[in-house]
């Protein structure tokens, strides 16, 4: 299981968002990531992929993960 890290756009205005993605391997994630920001680029918010990470539990915040994100 991987997390990918989206930078979005609206004007002047920036933020993140993270979404979960199924995926055999880190290639395979990062192209459907890609895909899929842009997919989501039809609207007036820019998406664009920003990072993705191996994670076991992407929406429990541990100590192993606050620790892994720092060294990136």
């Amino acid at each position: 299981m991987y997390m990918a890290e989206f930078k979005l756009r609206f004007g002047s205005l920036k933020w993140y968002v993270r979404r979960i993605v199924e995926a055999k391997s880190f290639e395979e994630a990062k192209e459907l990531a890609e895909r899929y920001a842009k997919a989501m680029n039809k609207g007036e918010v820019s998406w664009e992929l920003a990072d993705i990470y191996e994670s076991d539990k992407p929406l429990t915040l541990t100590e192993e993960l606050v620790e892994k994100l720092e060294k990136v």
